[in-house]
């Protein structure tokens, strides 16, 4: 039984989406994958959503972007971003905080939230903490996926580091030992350490 052969237009019409998709990310500050791919598959009047780019493709199309149109530049709001949510991490240093997401990743725009998991047998502990040291905080709820038909809802909080949002989701103690699934590819969320957030400045 011989294979299809893929459709170069449709081939085309993919990369063009991912690409428009990368440029919205960039240009808007959106981290939200989907959001950014309906918006620009209702630009260039894609409606097949067989045609539509997987998130992995529309993330290697934000970093050839950004590769070629900022090249220092970029790398240098990675690090300053990684600088904060370092900042962040130890002050919460108690919770056992990792980093998630795009600053860890280095696809984040100057305008991305700081994504932490933190590790805690209550949030009540973490916004104490917030307190006791005058930082203002808005609490809120996360929800995020774990497996194709399950998703969890965590408290959370989101405040300022330096000059950036941070959001930090908590977890019970023992949700460490298992990562939500990323909205990049499905698999488990790679989490850093503060350590490991050092060690990438």
């Amino acid at each position: 039984m011989s294979r299809q052969r893929p459709n170069p237009r449709a081939e085309m019409l993919r990369q063009a989406v991912a690409e428009e998709a990368a440029r919205v990310m960039t240009e808007q500050g959106i981290d939200d994958f989907l959001f950014a791919k309906r918006k620009a598959a209702e630009r260039l009047g894609v409606v097949d959503a067989a045609i539509l780019p997987r998130n992995t493709e529309i993330e290697a199309a934000l970093f050839a972007r950004r590769r070629l149109f900022s090249g220092g530049r970029h790398d240098a709001a990675i690090a300053d971003l990684r600088r904060s949510a370092l900042q962040a991490m130890q002050f919460l240093a108690d919770f056992e905080p990792r980093l998630v997401g795009p600053v860890l990743t280095g696809t984040a725009s100057p305008h991305s939230d700081i994504n932490l998991h933190l590790f805690s047998e209550s949030a009540e502990s973490v916004s104490m903490k917030l307190d006791e040291r005058g930082v203002p905080h808005e609490p809120h709820e996360r929800r995020l996926r774990f497996e194709r038909d399950r998703i969890v809802s965590f408290p959370a909080f989101r405040f300022v580091a330096g000059n950036q949002t941070v959001d930090a989701v908590v977890f019970p103690l023992d949700g460490i030992r298992q990562a939500p699934s990323s909205p990049v590819d499905g698999k488990p969320m790679r989490r850093a350490t503060a350590a490991e957030v050092a060690a990438l400045l």
